[in-house]
């Protein structure tokens, strides 16, 4: 019971931990000057990304690689099946959208790019020197994108986070130090109950990090799309789950590989990193096209995440 209390203990505090990290440095950069194009593309875009960062950081410091790489791949999957499918059950999700395009097909390349880098079973420095500079090409061309729709971007900035800016510099702080303090302590909470589930159920770490990990780092983008389809906003959700997808493979797996270069355990191609590029690929149709993701799509999707986890835990002996 202390371990599954660990886990769900740990994914609630990187949530929430990270969500007051990104709205402290938001609301301090703000009270600096900086511009809301330069936070929406740094700040924000790293920001969210903290919970997986410090996951796969954590893991492979500990020699979990498999948990590690799962983390991202399992949460990429979560993103399109989950995290776009079920606020498809509420609304219909509209597959358009300023760079929409060019940036679907730089995650089907960044994906298959990440594939060729771990075939040889390893992530060593080379490895995340490429994705590395990658993510700089994708930051670059997001920018020249944000420049040209300049008020969108202010919109946007201003539709999450409000007047985060004005609050006193002493509170801003406080959720800036929370979140950094959290992070690490919701971390080790998560890998160590994550670990522990693995060796009771008699599963390998890679299945949990591909799953149960994976879900849970992904709540963020999850809530986020849900409450958008709420307001009827949901043409923002299929920007954010395609950045988050290239952020996880650049930004993660190259600054994990950076520190601590770690092995790729074969299982993960059988047949997971195929699972991960297919997803990808089905969205191409639906902004190709600019087809809607409707409400018996979104059921099929949400269909295929279930059985995709069962699948995953099953053969190890769930």
């Amino acid at each position: 019971m202390i371990t599954y209390l660990g886990l769900f203990a740990g994914l609630i505090i990187l949530v929430f931990a990270g969500d007051l990290l990104v709205r402290g440095a938001v609301g301090l950069a703000e009270r600096l000057g900086i511009p809301a194009l330069i936070i929406g593309l740094t700040i924000v875009a790293f920001g969210t990304s903290a919970p997986e960062l410090v996951i796969s950081m954590k893991a492979a410091a500990t020699g979990a690689a498999g948990l590690a790489i799962g983390n991202v791949v399992g949460s990429n999957i979560a993103n399109i099946l989950l995290v776009l499918g079920a606020p498809s059950l509420i609304f219909a999700t509209v597959c358009s959208g300023p760079g929409t395009r060019r940036n679907a097909l730089f995650m089907v390349t960044v994906t298959l790019g990440f594939i060729a880098l771990a075939s040889d079973g390893f992530l060593g420095r080379l490895d995340a020197l490429v994705m590395l500079s990658l993510l700089g090409v994708f930051l670059y061309d997001n920018y020249r994108s944000a420049r040209r729709h300049r008020k969108q971007a202010q919109d946007a900035l201003e539709d999450e986070f409000g007047d985060i800016g004005t609050k006193p510099p002493w509170i801003l702080t406080g959720f800036l130090l929370v979140g950094l303090v959290g992070l690490p302590i919701g971390a080790n909470l998560t890998i160590f109950g994550a670990t522990e589930i693995a060796r009771s159920w008699g599963v390998s770490e890679t299945a949990i990090g591909l799953t149960v990990v994976a879900i849970g780092t992904s709540l963020p983008e999850l809530m986020a799309t849900v409450m958008a389809a709420f307001h009827r906003q949901s043409a923002v959700a299929i920007g954010n789950v395609i950045g988050s997808n290239i952020f996880n493979l650049l930004a993660i797996m190259g600054t994990t590989a950076a520190v601590f270069p770690l092995p790729v355990p074969q299982e993960m191609f059988v047949p997971d990193m195929w699972i991960m590029l297919l997803t990808s690929l089905c969205l191409l149709p639906f902004i190709f096209l600019s087809k809607s993701i409707t409400r018996p799509i979104g059921v099929i999707m949400v269909l295929l995440y279930v059985g995709y986890v069962v699948s995953a835990l099953h053969p190890h002996g769930f």
